[in-house]
């Protein structure tokens, strides 16, 4: 394994990262790939150290689940990588990042060291992709990444990077903002349907792009939900489809609105998420979403005025 500073190239580690079962994981294999590691000696070493792995650590994915990874990696690449989900006796296991982070102490090795905190750093330099697009996220917490950058220092003195992954784990920071890439359909597809199921009585969009891949959308959204969309133009075609999908699922609203540019989508009047792409597009070029700090109803009564 090289000394060069960057040991894995940041590209590479952000491709191998994939969203399953609503977490983003790695693969075994790549991991011993970039841990210069055979797969079977790293899945022994799991093996013999069972109590500290547990499932939201790492688990084994199905055979549609590797359906699900090598058509992403389809998307990435345009084809999938030679020899990669073939020939495996087994289905994978893949780690998620605290699995990733105890994998560094029980290798016990300056490289998985070394390359754990490569992986830390990807997610560094994401957020401060986030952090530089200021007209987007105005509310970004700078106090925050300072704090993270001080964590990393102090985990490269002592290795203990656990703690840095758990907070970037955490359910109250990760779903605040983030950004997809280009390709990153399936994954930017489930992002935005978990938004939709996680609505209990409303949502609320407001997009000027629609079509009937929104409406199919929304037919996952839980019984009694209410949804209204505002866009800028209801063609006659969206309008066919809207009467057809209302004809077999529950009601949904298509009111015309000329005052936006960006896209927000408001969940249960409670909660605002801006979103730099239309539903439709999302995953086929970079945007970036956040969920903003200010109160829904406030909005909601502006646009309505």
């Amino acid at each position: 394994m090289s000394d060069k500073k960057e040991i894995i190239q940041i590209d590479n580690i952000q491709n191998r990262i994939f969203t399953i079962r609503g977490v983003q994981v790695m693969l075994d294999s790549d991991l011993a790939e970039m841990y210069g590691v055979e797969t079977k000696n790293l899945n022994r070493a799991v093996s013999r150290n069972k109590e500290r792995f547990p499932e939201k650590f790492r688990f084994q994915l199905t055979q549609i689940e590797l359906g699900e990874y090598e058509n992403s990696l389809r998307f990435h690449n345009g084809t999938l990588e030679k020899g990669r989900g073939k020939h495996r006796k087994y289905l994978p296991h893949v780690f998620t990042e605290q699995g990733v982070s105890m994998l560094s102490a029980v290798l016990r090795s300056e490289t998985a060291v070394k390359v754990s905190i490569q992986i830390i750093d990807t997610f560094v330099k994401m957020r401060k992709f986030i952090s530089q697009n200021a007209n987007l996220f105005q509310r970004v917490n700078n106090i925050e990444q300072k704090q993270i950058a001080s964590d990393i220092k102090q985990l490269e003195a002592d290795n203990k990077i656990a703690a840095i992954l758990d907070a970037l784990e955490d359910k109250s920071i990760k779903p605040k903002q983030g950004v997809f890439y280009d390709g990153q359909v399936f994954d930017a597809y489930i992002f935005a349907a978990d938004l939709v199921k996680s609505a209990k009585k409303s949502i609320l969009l407001i997009d000027n792009y629609i079509d009937d891949s929104i409406l199919q959308l929304f037919t996952k959204r839980k019984q009694n939900v209410s949804v209204t969309i505002y866009t800028k133009n209801i063609t006659k075609i969206l309008k066919q489809d809207l009467l057809k999908h209302n004809s077999q699922y529950p009601k949904i609203e298509i009111k015309k609105f000329v005052k936006a540019h960006d896209r927000f989508l408001i969940i249960d009047e409670t909660t605002v998420y801006h979103i730099g792409a239309s539903l439709k597009d999302l995953g086929k070029k970079w945007f970036a979403f956040s969920k903003m700090d200010m109160e829904a109803m406030e909005m909601i009564t502006k646009f309505k005025r």
